[in-house]
């Protein structure tokens, strides 16, 4: 056997150990990960995803990190500390949709003009297509963010941040004159949104 083959197969039997020993970690360890979380953020899709998170974020840095305490705190304090990245990055997203919304609610006459609607329609058409039919589910069936989820199988947190990633892409390409339009559609935006946060 080679030297190359000895070490491949050395490092295959590390690898395989280390994924036992997380696998064991994952099990003991989730739903409290995952209830620590939803005690910060009040989301239980976003409690899951954080919690998940952070146990591939540990298994990537597996050789790098040293722990001086014992893993359930290490990875409490890590989860509260995403928690709260998570949530405060929630906010300041918020905080923008509603300053973009109170600016263009007060163009909303501008509404009628011609040519608009085909400049969003472009728009959305430069968008990844499962992010388009999100958005569109959303802003022209007027299906919510749970329905939506149901409907293609995915987490709502899913579905907000595809939301959030379109609303972002639409508005940084628009033009001033289709900013009316996205008033109206944001306004029904934050009110999901607020509907899942309280």
């Amino acid at each position: 056997m080679s030297i190359n083959r000895r070490r491949k197969t050395f490092e295959e039997k590390k690898i395989e150990k280390d994924a036992q020993k997380m696998e064991l970690l994952f099990k003991e360890h989730y739903t409290l990960l995952c209830l620590v979380s939803f005690g910060i953020v009040k989301d239980r899709d976003a409690a899951k995803d954080i919690a998940q998170d952070f146990f591939i974020y540990y298994w990537q840095r597996r050789g790098l990190i040293n722990l001086t305490v014992s893993f359930k705190a290490y990875a409490v304090r890590a989860v509260k500390n995403l928690s709260l990245l998570s949530l405060e990055k929630t906010k300041k997203e918020n905080l923008q949709l509603q300053d973009l919304n109170v600016r263009n609610h007060q163009e909303q006459k501008d509404l009628d003009e011609p040519g608009k609607y085909q400049k969003l329609n472009e728009l959305l058409n430069k968008l990844p297509k499962s992010r388009k039919d999100i958005f569109i589910s959303f802003v022209v069936h007027g299906q919510s963010y749970s329905e939506i989820a149901q409907d293609r199988e995915i987490s709502v947190n899913t579905v907000k941040t595809q939301m959030k990633r379109a609303y972002a892409f639409l508005r940084a390409q628009a033009t001033q004159d289709m900013l009316p339009l996205f008033a109206l559609m944001f306004s029904a935006f934050l009110l999901e949104i607020h509907c899942f946060h309280y």
